[in-house]
């Protein structure tokens, strides 16, 4: 039997999961924090890792201990100390920052479809991270990233891209992240063994699902 499931996400021991939704075939490591969040069908992230305020594409790759959408502090005040927002924590006379909450889970970043956040890396908030784009391990992510490049470094700046700008349109023309469940696996032998240039050649005329 399949270890996961169309029903419900696999959810390891440990997870923190707060208003946060998941499509099929999902699953999260142990001792993750999943927060204001939504993963698309297929979408997985490793161990302890920390999401916040992102949509989460198909098929996304989210490695071990990475931070997705890490929340700021109050720079511009007085001071940066969350009894500023949390500050019901520390005076039972006074309330939390409603404000200041709905104005951190308005900051969204994204995660396209069948993207690789690699092991440790982060992606800041109001990010935008393409289809099929690699996210070295270790990067920090201040900037959006196109479909399919491949970005690392300390903030993150581009490499290379993947594949020409050819195979980029044609696998952005072809979608294969939105096939369905059975048309996914008639196609794994060939995912599995071809190029892509010959993956496309043997696909992309089908009709669509």
């Amino acid at each position: 039997m399949a270890r996961l499931s169309a029903d419900k996400p696999l959810i390891h021991p440990d997870c923190e999961i707060t208003d946060s939704h998941f499509g099929a075939w999902c699953e999260v490591g142990r001792g993750s924090r999943v927060t204001n969040s939504s993963f698309g069908d297929y979408a997985y992230c490793d161990r302890y890792a920390d999401i916040a305020n992102c949509s989460v594409g198909r098929f996304a790759n989210i490695a071990a201990f990475t931070r997705i959408g890490p929340t700021d502090h109050p720079m511009e005040r007085a001071a940066q100390h969350h009894f500023l927002y949390r500050s019901a924590s520390y005076w039972d006379d006074a309330g939390d920052d409603a404000a200041f909450f709905a104005a951190r889970h308005a900051r969204r970043c994204s995660l396209g479809h069948d993207c690789w956040i690699g092991h440790g890396a982060i992606v800041r908030p109001e990010v935008s991270v393409g289809i099929g784009a690699v996210v070295a391990a270790g990067a920090v992510v201040t900037r959006d990233v196109a479909p399919f490049m491949i970005v690392a470094g300390v903030p993150a700046v581009p490499l290379r891209a993947r594949f020409t700008p050819d195979i980029v349109a044609r696998l952005m023309a072809l979608a294969w992240w939105d096939w369905p469940h059975e048309r996914l696996r008639a196609a794994l032998t060939d995912f599995r063994s071809l190029s892509v240039e010959a993956f496309l050649e043997r696909h992309e005329d089908q009709p669509a699902p």
